[in-house]
């Protein structure tokens, strides 16, 4: 598997070329009812204390991606703890 930066990845992925390469599918799961999928984006302006974005910065340079990813990846992540507990409860 190739790598390249996070940059580099989303420009590739924002011009519509293929960028399989440099995904790793050995852990991927398929979804069972890809209508039920919502992919349709909107924007939200959310305001953060000046000491949340540092370390938001801090957390995405460390792992090499944006403000904006980290911040989409860990709410997802969140979202799914609570969906999950909710499901057992």
């Amino acid at each position: 598997m190739k790598t390249i930066t996070a940059k580099e990845f989303d420009e590739k992925f924002d011009k519509g070329q293929d960028i399989t390469e440099y995904l790793d599918f050995s852990k991927a799961k398929r979804l069972k009812n890809l209508g039920k999928l919502k992919t349709e984006t909107r924007k939200v302006n959310v305001d953060f204390p000046e000491w949340i974005i540092e370390a938001l910065d801090n957390e995405a340079k460390k792992i090499g991606v944006t403000r904006q990813s980290i911040i989409k990846v860990w709410i997802a992540e969140r979202l799914k703890e609570e969906t999950r507990d909710l499901q057992v409860s």
